[in-house]
Formats: structure tokens, C-alpha cells, sequence
């Protein structure tokens, strides 16, 4: 079975249930059975040799069996706070994709076991350290496999639980252990990919957003239509910046508050200067330019991470039908690593612009036509937005530090065994946090934007789309004139844009 993205996410959604006739149980049963003849009469890597640098050592037959489960609690030495459900189905949905290939020679019952656990939502225990991306994600994943062979902790039923008596609850044998299923399913790179999945659909997400209040920022100033028009982006041959600027038109296509360039000639005072704005801050008029690479690497990204949910990250790649065993590094996970810091980067300039805008948004200066911090109070005694900004400018700063990339910061290690490593683990994750950090920011921006509009009483004026946008904002968090506490309504608005879709698209 070949995972489209759409696919992907409807089994993490949980709109379709697995069901074992979707594998192809005869591939992978031939598969094993070739693997128990094979390496009855020849040395296979991880059955009847150690691991890593040990792999020189031969393993006696009576100890195969023993190999395969102090393979997984020896690695089962993770450590930090442990991954959201969200995340640990994706990464059970991307391990199950590839072992169900056919090409790790486990036995059946490994994946109709994965399966079980996605189906009855047993959500193992994986701490976020651990990995360096290459042999995989092997600390990680010996936190699930730990939880099979039903030792460890899982979360289940909103809790967290000892595995084994959730196994029994629900009428589970643990997995026994026959040939290599102990390094199968801790071998490759289903963390980094299952997270890098959710977080390419996150950043869609937030792009989307972040499009609608560029889009409503420019009605607030009653900006020219050409920023975002065709004629001036149909020029630029990136399509990423096309499509936002189409994206813009269609969300302000019936907007009454921009001007039109070719009809709208500002006038001027005595002196010949201009009464308005030629033009806008660059956070402003390029926001086509600013947001389009980002949707081009996004959707680079989607295409690559796509190809490694659906490719076999184990080593040796085990062909029953071929009668073949070759050994190599498909488990290393620089594909991915690399997309991951090239979302962090582009995500991290989303928020630079957010932050922009915000500080667009409180500066009277700048805007001239609104009070500083969107005070709507007495100014002088109310402070508005003021505390509201320091948040956004702080968490932009964080992640401008954690945009550096990951994927040169190699560091041998396993006796230099893994002498270069990827550390997809990390760059998804970090990567995570960025994308929960601009969240936090666009929210600022989008209470800020309420109030802009508030302010200048301009809402039947503006587009259905943002007007819905306002609206619904507006149930979250009501205008505002005294000084109180925000964190509530920030958290809101954050938890509202980062679960739903724009309104209305």
C-alpha cells in the first residue's frame, strides 16, 4: 500500500480504520520465511552477528531469540518530557508503512500488532531525546517496540498506563520475538518522518492564517489592490508567490476597502507632499514575496517526507521474492533532516513578518491612523496591547535562534560507527516548537487586527471572508478598552487558528 499525504492523515485523523486486508500479508510472510532459511546457512547482519561496532561477533543460535529484546531495552534510554499522542500515532502509522513494505522479514504478527495499537489508540511512551538520525531513530523506537513486547508505559484512555495490563484489557498478546523483529522495528526513521509529516500540515496551516491577516492588515490601511494583483506577480516566475497572491484576490475580492491603483491619485498638500502613501512598509506590499518561498519549500517538503513514509528505512533490506539481502544505510535520515530546518527557516520568517506586522499595527507612527498599541482606552492611563507585543517580540527572537540548522551539526558516535549522522529527530522537533511559537505570535496579530478594525469601525467594509474571520475572532476575544489580564484570550485564539482551518476558504 502506497500513503498519499491526504491518506496519511485521514488514518491519523482517525477516518478510516486500518484493516490487516489493506497489507500484503503474503509479501511479508515470504519474506520471514526466506529470512529463517537464509540465515540458517549464512551470516545476516542483526540475527546472528551483534550491533553497530559489535557486529563482528558472532551470535550463537540459542541466543538469537535473547539478541532481539536486549537489542530494544538496552535502547530504550530515552529522556525528556514524552511526545504528544498526535505525534506517537503518526510515528506508529509511518513504523507499520514501512515494515508492511516487505522488506525487514518480520513475522506477521508484527503488523497486525501495530495495527491493533493505532486501532485501539495505545499510544506508547517515547521520550524526545534519544535520536540521531541515523541507523534511524533507534532510542525512540526501542520505546515502542519496548511497549509490544509489552513491557514500558503507554497512553491510553487519557492516561498513562503500564502496557501490560492495557494489552490484557484489550485482548492483546505481547509481540514474541522470532528473527530480527527486535531491529526492524527500531531501525529507520518513522520518528522524524511521522512528526515531519504533522508538521508540514501544521505549517500549511499557519501560512493559511498568516495569508488572511497580511490580507485583512492591508484593508485596515486601505491599501492599493496591486501588491497582490496578477499583473504584477504574474511577472515573478516562482509559483509559491502566485498562489498567495491568487490566494490574496480571492480572499479580498469583494473588499471595499482598498483603492484601486489605476483610477486613485493621492493629492497632495500645499508643499507638493503627498497626503498618503505611494507605497507600503515592505511587511506590507511584499507579502506575496515573503510568503510564496515559503509555500514553495513547504510543498517540496510535503513531496519528499511523503516519499520517505512510503520507502524502507531498515537495514538489510531483506527481498523474499528476490531471494536477496543487501545492507547499506536506508535508515539514515538526512532527507528528512534537511526539509525539517528548511520548514524552521521559512517558518521562522513567518513569524518575523507577523511580528512585523504587529509592530506596524502599535506603532503610531508608522500607521498613522491608529492609537499606539491599539489602546482603545485612555491613552496614558490603559496601556492596550503594550504587554501583548513584548511576547510576540520575544517569541520571534527564540525562534530565530532555533531556525539555525541542525543538519550540519554532526557528532559521531556509537565508537564512531555512526561517524556522520543526520539528526532528523531533533530538526522535527525543533522544528515543532517553532511552528507552536508562531502560532502564539499570528494569535497576537489576529486580536490585534479585532481591534484595528474596532477602531476604525470598518467591518461592513470588509471582504465576507475577513469579515467572517472577524467575527468568529471576535466571540473568542470582545473588544477591549480596560487593562486586564490576556493570556486567556491569547491562548484562545492560539488554540482556535492552530486546530482549525480558515473560515470560510
Amino acid at each position: 500500500m502506497t500513503l498519499k499525504y491526504n491518506h496519511f492523515f485521514d488514518l491519523l485523523d482517525g477516518k478510516k480504520t486500518l484493516d490487516e486486508s489493506l497489507f500484503d500479508f503474503q509479501k511479508i510472510e515470504k519474506g520471514f520465511a526466506f529470512l529463517q532459511v537464509e540465515s540458517a546457512q549464512r551470516v545476516v547482519y542483526g540475527v546472528n552477528t551483534g550491533f553497530g561496532p559489535m557486529a563482528q561477533y558472532r551470535i550463537e543460535d540459542k541466543d538469537i531469540i535473547a539478541l532481539q529484546y536486549n537489542l530494544i531495552r538496552s535502547h530504550a534510554a530515552g529522556a525528556g518530557k514524552p511526545l504528544e499522542p498526535l505525534q506517537v500515532r503518526a510515528v506508529l502509522l509511518t513504523r507499520l508503512q514501512t515494515l508492511a513494505q516487505g522488506y525487514s522479514a518480520v513475522h506477521p504478527d508484527v503488523i497486525r500488532l501495530l495495527i491493533a495499537f493505532i486501532n485501539h489508540e495505545i499510544y506508547p511512551l517515547i521520550p524526545e531525546h534519544g535520536g540521531v538520525g541515523a541507523s534511524g531513530d533507534l532510542v525512540q523506537l526501542s520505546h515502542l517496540a519496548l511497549t509490544l513486547i509489552g513491557e514500558g508505559e503507554v497512553f491510553y484512555k487519557e492516561k498513562w498506563q503500564p502496557t501490560a495490563s492495557v494489552l490484557k484489557s484489550c485482548g492483546l498478546a505481547p509481540l514474541k520475538m522470532r528473527l530480527r523483529e527486535g531491529l526492524a522495528l527500531i531501525n529507520g526513521t518513522a520518528v522524524m518522518t511521522g512528526i515531519g509529516l504533522l508538521n508540514i500540515s501544521q505549517s500549511k496551516r499557519l501560512l493559511k492564517w498568516i495569508t488572511v491577516a497580511s490580507s485583512l492588515l492591508l484593508e485596515i490601511v486601505q491599501s492599493p489592490d496591486d501588491y497582490f494583483s496578477q499583473p504584477l506577480n504574474g511577472v515573478k516566475m516562482h509559483p509559491g508567490q502566485k498562489d498567495i497572491a491568487a490566494n490574496m484576490r480571492t480572499i479580498l475580492k469583494d473588499s471595499k476597502r482598498l483603492k484601486q491603483r489605476d483610477t486613485h491619485s493621492p493629492s497632495t498638500n500645499g508643499d507638493g507632499i503627498f497626503n498618503e502613501k505611494v507605497q507600503e512598509y515592505y511587511s506590507l506590499r511584499c507579502t506575496p514575496q515573503i510568503l510564496g518561498p515559503i509555500l514553495d519549500s513547504l510543498s517540496y517538503a510535503e513531496e519528499v517526507v511523503v516519499h520517505e513514509l512510503n520507502s524502507v528505512s531498515d537495514n538489510p533490506m531483506i527481498d523474499g521474492e528476490a531471494e536477496l539481502i543487501r545492507h547499506g544505510g536506508n535508515f539514515h535520515g538526512d532527507y528528512v533532516a534537511l526539509e525539517m530546518d528548511k520548514i524552521r527557516i521559512a517558518i521562522t520568517k513567518l513569524t518575523m513578518l507577523a511580528e512585523r506586522q504587529i509592530n506596524f499595527l502599535f506603532n503610531s507612527r508608522l500607521n498613522e491612523i491608529l492609537p499606539p498599541f491599539l489602546n482603545l482606552g485612555k491613552l496614558g492611563l490603559n496601556l492596550g496591547m503594550q504587554g501583548m507585543q513584548f511576547t510576540a517580540t520575544s517569541t520571534t527572537a527564540e525562534n530565530q535562534t532555533l531556525a539555525t540548522p541542525i543538519y550540519t551539526h554532526s557528532i559521531p558516535n556509537n565508537n564512531d560507527n555512526q561517524d556522520i549522522v543526520s539528526m532528523g529527530t531533533n530538526a522535527a522537533l525543533l522544528t515543532a516548537k517553532v511552528i507552536e511559537n508562531s502560532f502564539q505570535v499570528v494569535a497576537i496579530e489576529m486580536i490585534a487586527l479585532t481591534q484595528a478594525v474596532d477602531y476604525l469601525h470598518c467591518e461592513d467594509k470588509l471582504s465576507t471572508q475577513t469579515r467572517a474571520v472577524f467575527n468568529k475572532l471576535r466571540t473568542l476575544v470582545p473588544r477591549f478598552e480596560e487593562d486586564t489580564p490576556k493570556y486567556k484570550e491569547i491562548e484562545k485564539v492560539f488554540e482556535f487558528i492552530k486546530n482549525n482551518g480558515v473560515i470560510d476558504e
